[in-house]
């Protein structure tokens, strides 16, 4: 499990997270002295942009259900309260929060609408909440064909493990997801980005390695071979002078507690 974490943090978090961290804490709008929570903060990203705004890591919380990535967050940012939990029930008293952030978790949670609840619940009222999701898949298409690819190669368990991140695509369901928890002042924003790896292999390798043993897929190395030797013809059309790079947007949802 640290293995597959490094492999993230290393590879994904550079080419693909990074990015985002400081749109969601704008989104946030966190300051010095806030109380931020971080859930499903995987290798700690966005819990460490949380920290260099607050000023101060102790007032910084990141929890999240994975030993492995809690592991690699901890020896990065030892200052913050990483924690072992899961994101439908917060080990947080009521009101312990002013700012609540998830970047691109909500899609994973097995009960999203009481991880939401339980988002407002640790707030304290007029709290901030600001949570990431992927766009719909068909608005990255270079994730699109490799999906495609590891359906036809490895089978359907693969690819739906890549399909997982998009899961939430459709805005009109992330809306629904908060007004029915009882947030206020809910705003939906897309917002554009790029994924940038130095090579075609690199971004497919993190895929393989990174990704899909997170989510419990762990492919031969015989598949692995093949899928990266068919890659090079399905993402060509990718490739830079500078490495892979392609476009991919996400939604930016905010809210506060009332």
């Amino acid at each position: 499990m640290i293995d597959a974490a490094n492999t993230y943090e290393a590879l994904f978090v550079p080419a693909l997270f990074q990015q985002w961290a400081p749109m969601v804490a704008d989104a946030a709008k966190i300051e010095s002295g806030d109380r931020v929570l971080d859930i499903a903060c995987g290798t700690g990203v966005l819990a460490r942009e949380a920290a260099r705004r607050t000023g101060r890591s102790d007032r910084v919380a990141a929890l999240d259900p994975n030993a492995g990535m809690l592991a690699v967050a901890r020896s990065l940012a030892p200052g913050i309260d990483w924690q072992d939990g899961a994101a439908e029930a917060l080990p947080f008293p009521d009101r312990s929060f002013d700012v609540v952030v998830c970047q691109f978790g909500l899609m994973f949670f097995s009960d999203r609408d009481k991880a939401v609840r339980e988002m407002l619940r640790v707030m304290v009222p007029g709290g901030r909440c600001a949570v990431a999701v992927w766009d719909a898949i068909e608005n990255a298409p270079a994730f699109a064909a490799l999906v495609g690819l590891l359906d036809h190669v490895a089978g359907r368990p693969a690819g739906d493990a890549l399909r997982a991140p998009f899961a939430l695509g459709e805005r009109q369901v992330l809306a629904t997801l908060f007004k029915g928890a009882g947030a206020n002042s809910i705003n939906l924003t897309t917002c554009k980005g790029a994924a940038r790896f130095s090579n075609m292999r690199e971004f497919v390798e993190a895929e393989l390695r990174g990704w899909l043993p997170v989510m419990g897929v762990v492919l031969p190395e015989p598949q692995i071979d093949r899928i990266l030797a068919e890659a090079e013809t399905i993402l060509a059309r990718y490739v830079t002078a500078d490495g892979l790079a392609f476009d991919i947007s996400a939604h930016l949802a905010t809210c506060r507690r009332p």
